[in-house]
This record gives C-alpha cells, sequence and structure tokens, in this order.
C-alpha cells in the first residue's frame, strides 16, 4: 500500500517561542531540539520528504544542516494567533508545486516531541491500510480521577461514576501533539482532520511535549536515561551484601532503567530482589545470560559477582557495553571500564581501579540514623554476622557472652540465608535477654540503640561505622580477613579470623571493652569522623566520566 503512497512529514517550527525563548534550535542533550523531529521523520521507513515550515532563517539552516528541506513561512503565517492549519497546508501547496506531484499523507510532526519513536511514526502511517482511516492523531492513555466545573451553578462535579485505582479506570486518551497524519484530501486552510479518526497510543516517554522549562527538564532526563543490566548474586559462600549493595543502587538510580541479572541456581538472591519488589530474569549459564543480556540491550553491566576472568569482561565489551565492576581481584578488572572495591584499600596503580571506604554505598535507612552517643552503662548488644553466617559465629559469640556476668539485653540478627533458624532458637529460647531476630528491615535501629556491636569484617561495619557503635569483629573467611578498613584507627577491634577465635578470647575482649567507658568513647569519635554518606555521588562521578570518554572512543571508532 505504501509503494503507492507519497509521505509528506512537515515540522512546524516558529521563531518566535515565548515559554522557552529560542525553542526550536536550543540545544536538547548535545543536538538542536528540531533536530530530534527531523531525525524521527528521516528515519521512517515510509517517509518520502521532510520539509520544515519557519520564518526565522536560523531555524532554517540547522533545518538543512540537518537533513530536511525548508518552507518559508510568511510574516502572517508566524503570528501568535494563527492556528496550524494554514501553516500546514501552506507548505504542502509550496512543496507540491516544487514537486510537480501532490502527496498522499501529510503528516505534521511536532518538533516539541523530541522523544518520539521512528517506529511509533511508522504504526500511524500503517494505521491508513484501513481506506476507511481519513487520520490520525497520537495520544497517551491519561486516565485518572478528573473533575469539571458547571459555570452557571458554581460547582464542582466529577466526570467519573465510581472512585477506582487508576488502572482500574476506563481508558481515557490525551493527545500528545507529536503527530497529526491526515490524507491529503482532507488538508485545508482550516482543517487537517477528516470523518474517520483512528488514534495511535504512545508511551508516556514518547508524550513529553515540550512548552515550558519543565517539560524541557523531564526531555532531558529521559534523553539521559540509561538501560542498567546488574549481575549479581547472593549464596552462602559470598553472602548476601553484593545484593543488598546492587539493591541500594538501584533504589537511586530513579531516572534510568534498572533490570537485575540473577542465577536461577542461587534461590536465596532471588528471594531478596523478588521481597524488595524490583524487576529481574534469571540465567542457567553464562551463554543464557548473554542471551538475556542482548534482548535488554543495556548502556551500562554491573557486575557484583566478586572475582571475574577477563574472558567474561572481554565478552561484554564485545557486545558493545560499558562494563562496572564491584570488589573483583580477578583477571577481568584488566578489561572493565572501571572497577570500585570499598573493602579492599590495596592501590594497583591502575586508573580505571578505585578503592577505600569513599566507595562504600550505605543502604537508604542509614542516611536518616542519627550518631549513637556513648554511655557508661551497657544494656544492649547486637549480635549480626551477615546474611548466611556459614562459620556460625553467631552462635559462637552468643554463647561467650553468656557466660560473662553480663545482664542486659542481647539482640542477634540472623540473616535471611541462616541455615537451622529453628534450632537456633530453640537453644536460646528459655533465655529471656536473647532475642532473636531474622532478616529484620530496620537493622539500623537495631544498630543504633546497641552499646556494642559483634559482627563480620563485611558490609556491616561501614553501616555500624556510620551510627558510630562500638564493635568487634571476626571474619568470616580469608578474605575478609584482608578487609583493612575494620581496624583501631577506624573504631573497630579486629580479632582476625573467627574459625580461629576461642571463646575464652571473645570472653575477655567484650569484658575488657564493656568496663573502658573511653576506648568505647573514643572508638566512636574515629568511627564518626569518617565520612561514608557520599559514596554513590563518588562513583556516580567517576562513572560519568568514564562513560563519556566511553561514549567519545565509539564515536570515533
Amino acid at each position: 500500500m505504501f509503494n503507492n503512497n507519497k509521505i509528506l512529514v512537515v515540522i512546524p517550527a516558529r521563531g518566535g517561542s515565548k515559554g522557552i525563548p529560542r525553542k526550536n534550535i536550543r540545544l536538547l542533550k548535545h543536538k538542536p531540539l528540531i533536530s530530534y523531529s527531523i531525525d524521527i521523520a528521516r528515519a521512517s521507513q515510509y517517509v518520502d520528504d521532510v520539509v520544515v515550515t519557519t520564518d526565522d532563517s536560523e531555524i532554517a539552516l540547522i533545518a538543512e544542516k540537518f537533513g530536511a528541506s525548508v518552507i518559508r513561512r510568511s510574516g502572517e503565517l508566524a503570528e501568535d494567533n494563527v492556528p496550524l492549519d494554514p501553516v500546514i497546508y501552506d507548505a504542502m501547496i509550496q512543496k507540491e508545486k516544487l514537486a510537480f506531484d501532490e502527496y498522499d499523507i501529510v503528516i505534521t510532526l511536532q518538533p516539541t516531541s523530541p522523544l518520539l519513536k521512528p517506529q511509533t511514526l511508522d504504526s500511524a502511517i500503517e494505521k491508513f491500510e484501513d481506506f476507511g482511516v481519513d487520520s490520525v492523531i497520537s495520544v497517551v492513555d491519561d486516565r485518572h480521577l478528573s473533575w469539571g466545573y458547571d459555570e452557571n451553578n458554581q460547582r464542582y462535579f466529577p466526570n467519573y461514576i465510581e472512585r477506582l485505582n487508576r488502572q482500574y479506570l476506563p481508558k481515557s486518551f490525551r493527545e500528545t501533539g507529536a503527530i497529526l497524519a491526515t490524507r491529503r484530501s482532507f488538508v485545508h486552510e482550516d482543517s487537517r482532520l477528516g470523518t474517520n479518526i483512528d488514534l495511535v497510543e504512545v508511551s508516556r516517554e514518547e508524550s513529553v511535549d515540550i512548552d515550558n522549562y519543565d517539560d524541557w527538564w523531564i526531555a532531558e532526563n529521559y534523553l539521559q536515561k540509561k538501560r542498567i543490566a546488574i549481575v549479581v548474586n547472593a549464596y552462602d559462600e559470598i553472602g548476601t551484601g553484593h545484593v543488598y549493595r546492587c539493591l541500594s543502587i538501584a533504589s537511586k538510580l530513579v531516572f534510568h532503567e534498572a533490570l537485575f541479572f540473577l542465577n536461577e541456581n542461587h534461590q536465596l538472591g532471588i528471594d531478596i530482589v523478588d521481597n524488595h519488589n524490583y524487576v529481574y530474569k534469571t540465567y542457567k549459564n553464562k551463554d543464557n545470560l548473554f542471551e538475556l543480556l542482548r534482548e535488554f540491550n543495556p548502556h551500562i553491566v554491573v557486575n557484583d559477582i566478586l572475582d571475574t576472568t577477563s574472558e567474561y569482561v572481554t565478552a561484554l565489551k564485545n557486545d558493545g557495553y560499558f562494563v562496572v565492576n564491584f570488589e573483583d581481584l580477578g583477571t577481568g578488572t584488566d578489561v572493565a571500564d572501571v572497577v570500585f572495591d570499598a573493602l579492599y584499600e590495596h592501590d594497583l596503580g591502575k586508573n580505571n581501579i578505585f578503592t577505600g571506604h569513599k566507595y562504600y554505598i550505605l543502604k537508604d535507612e542509614f542516611y536518616f540514623q542519627p550518631q549513637k552517643i556513648i554511655t557508661s552503662e551497657i544494656n544492649n548488644v547486637l549480635i549480626t554476622f551477615g546474611g548466611t553466617d556459614p562459620n556460625n559465629l553467631s552462635q559462637k559469640v552468643l554463647d561467650a557472652i553468656l557466660t560473662t556476668n553480663y545482664e542486659g539485653r542481647i539482640n542477634v540478627i540472623l540473616g535471611l540465608g541462616y541455615g537451622d533458624v529453628e534450632g537456633f532458637v530453640s537453644r536460646y529460647e528459655s533465655n529471656p535477654a536473647v532475642q532473636i531476630y531474622q532478616n529484620v528491615s530496620n537493622i539500623s535501629e537495631f544498630m543504633f540503640k546497641a552499646d556494642i556491636i559483634f559482627t563480620s569484617a563485611g558490609r556491616t561495619m561501614y553501616e555500624i561505622c556510620s551510627i558510630g557503635v562500638p564493635t568487634i569483629c571476626l571474619c568470616q573467611n580469608d578474605r575478609e580477613v584482608t578487609h583493612v578498613f575494620g581496624n583501631q584507627n577506624n573504631g573497630f577491634i579486629n580479632m582476625g579470623l573467627g574459625e580461629n577465635v576461642g571463646r575464652p578470647e571473645i570472653v575477655v575482649q567484650f569484658i575488657s571493652l564493656m568496663n573502658n567507658f573511653d576506648s568505647r568513647v573514643e572508638m566512636n569519635k574515629k568511627m564518626t569522623h569518617i565520612d561514608l554518606r557520599n559514596g554513590f555521588e563518588n562513583i556516580q562521578s567517576i562513572v560519568k566520566e568514564k562513560y563519556r570518554e566511553f561514549e567519545l572512543n565509539k564515536r570515533l571508532e
């Protein structure tokens, strides 16, 4: 059908825009606003000609540079009160005179809708396959509880019968102004609409119509929106810290589209992400992961899976992704665009690796928790050894404390991946001082109320540090031993590898700390002098800089 129809796109662009001066040629993410609509029209598989009608020489020059022809609009047709109908008609007639031919379909494409997709324009054109359709208008589903006003009775009235949640209301469409396509025979000086009108529904993103600076800000953010794939897992050997860090990252990516990729063999990670209501996909193996990544087509791939190989990261790079790795000591660090290791203070002299506590990302709840004020009495001890606690350090420490003369409360938090929760509970259920919790959602409150905390040398010690509670660390594995942040200079007592620490040693250390008020005050001061609240911003700044270099290199290739 379309091989036998000539299709003209007319883009109206006055020079005298009022809401945003010189709007049509102002740079929107490094390109003139009008260039977006020209690119959309030229990318269509059906459009024959693209013309910009304007009264402005600068707009005309830029339009030609981006591949559109130009019709100069008269001053009369450029006045504020002139509707678009005579403007489009004039452009069509002038273009037809130049072409010595008539068009079959004339489409008005507004330059103020830069987020429209070429596929949507093609969908609107394809509506004309139905020979009964005269005109097609772009709309967005805008259903909501709305009210009208009766001028005669001076009363408000509801435009609905029943109050329902938005998704259950009947569809109500609002014109976006982006597309108005019409058969040639219905284009006149006073109308561009035929008798039978069809609608093409666009996404909320595509519906953005730039009329003021707020609209411009929204469009800028949409254009900077990135698809971010987050590859992460949680299981006994690596714990849950990685997935919680990625959840913290995802919570801050409000202007981007984040999708989690989780190994189907590690149910713990799947459960945690699912409980936080984030969208995810599961993969069977590396080949399957790459298939899913190609379907999503991310701009950025985040790996929080510990050590990566150069082969894995190279394969990601070959697919065109910008690669960000966390806590990676593998050969993949040589190939990744950027690597962040908050837990490791090593300096390998590589310009793509950034280490240290200033790249730690706190969970949201810790940003609003006040810092601890140390008191002389010890009434609350917290034991928390992460999501899995594979060495059962929780039981070792609790048994040690119960042999002392401490008479206060002991809170024990077991992670979602802890093995025998029922056995742990039954072991201590007769002791009223011991309160056992699992997978709490407000761990910052437990930390703040504690006077002394026992934990491992993972991400939890950074969270504790942000509050300033005196802490004794027992490392879960050799890797944690290398997490040097948990040291005396930062306010921690680190007893080393937990499996090598006996119960008597724990007792001695606990009693010593409990009886030394000055030591606890000093630990608190050291912790609270460390700034841990800007980790995401520090990471974001580096990623933005590296990503700009990445995009520039791609353009130069």
